[in-house]
């Protein structure tokens, strides 16, 4: 039947499992994606015969996929390979100390009493208090909904819900509330840190994302295969319930025809007639233009805020000197200073946090053994301008490996070992980011309500991935990918073509 051909542009997370639930209602489902794979952000690079994961490295919410998947009679642990990791990341800090957050919120505390004094440790344990009762207030008004508004949001919190809100201080920002929870200076930071996993400055964004560190808290897996295996694991199930992937097909133009959506224009010169188009890509793209200037008005005409970009080298050499995890970051002394270059003035940072994925971890490697390193230094968004000079970029180069030797760690990045990806790389491969990684930033408690859902103004029109809500990140972008197919089939059963009552996973609890 017409009514059935469903066209997703984006292999990312986000058209990935709306491909998995529109496939497995029986819909005809087209993926088309511009490069040679899955995944989107989500991808790997080759170094010396190794893949290396070059986007997302942290698997979390794990709930997100094990409801999508039994949803389509199979598992996470049928699909693919998982393990829990006991250390969440190890951090380093200018002055020698060192800190593991651990899985067990119980070794946390103790090591922080170790590392800096029973008093914090009691911090620490009132800290994961507070973040588990924002996350449960907040999981399902905000993550879960298709697009929370404010009376809605504010009804569906309840009297208990705001009485969490109040108590934390929701117009504070994420730096003025950790203030509030630590007097220990580095732990203020090691959770300030969460708030660029939205793309977003903590002094800036709200206090509400401390639910992050409870995202992490309840659990961190490794993949087999890395993220980029996550990926292709996904298509392989959204191909079993007969989706097909178009790859290297980049979608040009949107059409539209009598008031909807009719297709999609391939770069090829192919049109792909379809009743209903899911656009899996950033959402300025459509306000750019860029795929045709009938289907601009499908989101708001107002440029929100750009999230963090990044400047990130895929590695494959040894590492030397102190003992990493899978998940590492070495903080600076002035971290005030990096979001003040990236934000307030639009360019690289002078003295950046590095991230650290030593992704052979936690097995044991031989002295001097090439290991497969992921490095990443936060940056502007600024790709599509002229604000990023290469004498810049190799100046933040020369800063952040100096700051890993500081801190003890010996890498030497050349280009027979290492590949680098700029502001201006991630632009090229999402036309209208700017390079943004994260959407809009989520700056001011607000912003939650500013992102577009998964429905249009536009008829047969529908969103999805990090740009639009509930956010960014990975679990966030496959959430959206199921909101999209939840509004799909709500409108096949409002047209009378498919009963009512077909959802995936929106109110399934992990």
């Amino acid at each position: 039947m017409p009514e059935q051909r469903v066209v997703i542009v984006g292999a990312g997370m986000g058209g990935l499992c709306s491909a998995i639930a529109l496939a497995y209602q029986g819909l005809d489902v087209t993926v088309v994606e511009a490069a040679d794979a899955p995944g989107g952000k989500v991808h790997c690079r080759e170094v010396h015969g190794a893949q290396i994961d070059s986007g997302p490295t942290v698997f979390t919410m794990r709930w997100v996929f094990d409801a999508l998947l039994r949803s389509v009679g199979t598992s996470v642990e049928s699909e693919m390979r998982i393990t829990p990791l006991q250390v969440l990341a190890r951090h380093f800090w200018p002055d020698g100390s060192q800190l593991d957050l651990s899985a067990d919120a119980r070794e946390s505390e103790a090591a922080i009493a170790l590392w800096s004094s029973g008093d914090e440790a009691r911090r620490f344990r009132d800290f994961c208090k507070t973040t588990r009762q924002l996350y449960a207030t907040l999981e399902g008004p905000m993550i879960r909904a298709q697009r929370p508004n404010m009376g809605g949001f504010m009804g569906d919190l309840g009297f208990k819900g705001l009485g969490v809100l109040a108590q934390l201080g929701p117009m504070r920002s994420l730096w003025q509330q950790l203030g509030q929870q630590f007097s220990d200076s580095r732990l203020r930071q090691l959770f300030a840190r969460y708030a660029t996993y939205c793309g977003s400055s903590p002094w800036e964004s709200p206090a509400t994302l401390m639910l992050i560190a409870q995202v992490e808290m309840d659990g961190v897996w490794s993949v087999e295969g890395g993220m980029h295996g996550m990926a292709q694991a996904l298509a392989r199930v959204a191909r079993r319930h007969g989706a097909v992937f178009r790859y290297q097909s980049t979608c040009q133009r949107i059409e539209q025809r009598q008031g909807r959506v009719s297709g999609v224009h391939l770069q090829s010169g192919e049109f792909l007639p379809a009743d209903r188009v899911i656009f899996n890509g950033d959402a300025s793209a459509l306000r750019q233009g860029l795929l045709g200037d009938a289907v601009r008005r499908a989101v708001p005409k107002d440029a929100p805020p750009r999230s963090l970009s990044a400047l990130t080298w895929s590695m494959h050499t040894p590492a030397e000197g102190v003992k990493l995890d899978r998940h590492n970051v070495f903080f600076q002394s002035a971290y005030a200073s990096e979001f003040e270059d990236i934000f307030g003035r639009q360019r690289l940072p002078h003295s950046p946090t590095v991230y650290v994925c030593a992704q052979d971890r936690p097995a044991q490697l031989a002295p001097g053994q090439a290991e497969r390193i992921f490095c990443l230094v936060n940056a502007p968004a600024c790709g599509d301008g002229n604000g990023i000079t290469e004498e810049a970029i190799e100046q933040c180069q020369t800063h952040t490996f100096q700051h890993l030797q500081q801190l003890g760690l010996s890498l030497q990045p050349t280009p027979l070992n290492s590949l680098r990806t700029t502001p201006q790389d991630f632009h090229r491969r999402f036309p209208a980011s700017g390079g943004a990684l994260y959407g809009q930033a989520t700056h001011g408690w607000t912003s939650i309500f500013s992102r577009p859902g998964s429905t249009t103004p536009l008829q047969g029109l529908y969103l999805a991935g990090g740009s639009v809500h509930p956010g960014p990140g990975v679990p966030m972008a496959a959430l959206s990918g199921q909101r999209a197919a939840e509004a799909v089939m709500a409108s096949l059963a409002s047209t009378k073509t498919f009963q009512t009552g077909a959802t995936f996973g929106g109110m399934s609890t992990p």
